[in-house]
């Protein structure tokens, strides 16, 4: 696998007191930056909760769908990083007006949400810390929600309006995790400083950030995963959805004899369907 592709990479220490994860998003995020056409500050908001999304579903259900849903305080405007199973990765820019801000301050709330296999949602909700990031809503919610005491650090570089670097690490203790390793842990981690520094070499990689943040502590590498933008909207789900509307709105839609246009909201995949597939779907009904 090239050194420039994104993936999330996964280790233990071989005192078996903590899990490591380390992701490089680059690519990633500037492809939802750039379908979302978000500018630097909203876009390193937006960015940095999509490594918090890979992080999470490798760390806690690596084969289900992960989302991470931040609403801004009082509700207004909300972000969504989608982390598939695949590795495939979108997000969603909802906001009351064009150039509105989303405030993360008193209000503000993470959702995280994960698909299981039979359907069910199983999801959890925190207040945004104050005067944190998302760093510290995701430590909070792993700490309220999942029981796991855990260290994040995140970042989104953006330059000139491009995204140059973007990722994250995400260090869980483990139960029964002995008193010298948590000290050894503890040192370390604020060896690693600012996380910035650590994206802006021209090599970052997710291995580069994952020996970063594990130093000399022995380790075992577990996992590797790649991971890309990549929506996985498509013309069947359009018209499943449309299959969910009541008999009068599909009737209302089929008026005139045009093709419906729907465009997703995630990748702006244009998509027309036939009058012929929508009188389909009064039959069924």
């Amino acid at each position: 696998m090239p050194p420039t592709d994104d993936r999330v990479v996964s280790a233990i220490t071989a005192d078996t007191g903590f899990r490591v994860f380390a992701a490089r998003t680059t690519r990633t995020v500037r492809g939802v930056l750039g379908a979302q056409k978000l500018g630097p500050g909203l876009g390193q908001t937006l960015g940095e909760l999509l490594s918090a999304s890979v992080l999470l579903r490798t760390a806690m259900a690596p084969g289900l769908r992960v989302q991470c849903i931040l609403r801004g305080a009082n509700g207004q405007g909300t972000l969504i990083a989608d982390s598939h199973p695949s590795g495939a990765t979108r997000g969603l820019s909802q906001l009351p007006s064009p150039g509105a801000e989303l405030r993360l301050e008193q209000g503000a709330v993470l959702q995280a949400m994960r698909t299981l296999h039979d359907g069910r949602i199983h999801q959890g909700l925190v207040e945004v810390p104050s005067g944190g990031g998302i760093d510290q809503a995701f430590m909070a919610y792993l700490q309220q929600s999942e029981q796991t005491v855990s260290m994040a650090g995140l970042a989104t570089l953006i330059e000139d309006g491009s995204v140059t670097a973007a990722g994250g690490y995400l260090v869980q203790m483990l139960p029964d995790a002995p008193y010298e390793a948590i000290e050894t842990m503890t040192r370390q981690l604020e060896q690693v400083g600012n996380l910035s520094r650590q994206l802006s070499d021209p090599g970052f990689e997710a291995e580069a950030l994952l020996s970063a943040v594990l130093g000399d502590i022995a380790h075992e590498l577990r996992s590797t995963m790649a991971v890309r933008y990549e929506c996985w909207c498509s013309e069947v789900r359009v018209v499943s959805a449309l299959a969910t509307l009541d008999r009068s709105e599909i009737e209302s839609l089929l008026e005139g004899g045009n093709p419906v246009e729907v465009s997703c909201d995630y990748c702006g995949a244009q998509y027309r369907i036939a009058p012929a597939r929508l009188q389909g779907l009064l039959a069924k009904s």
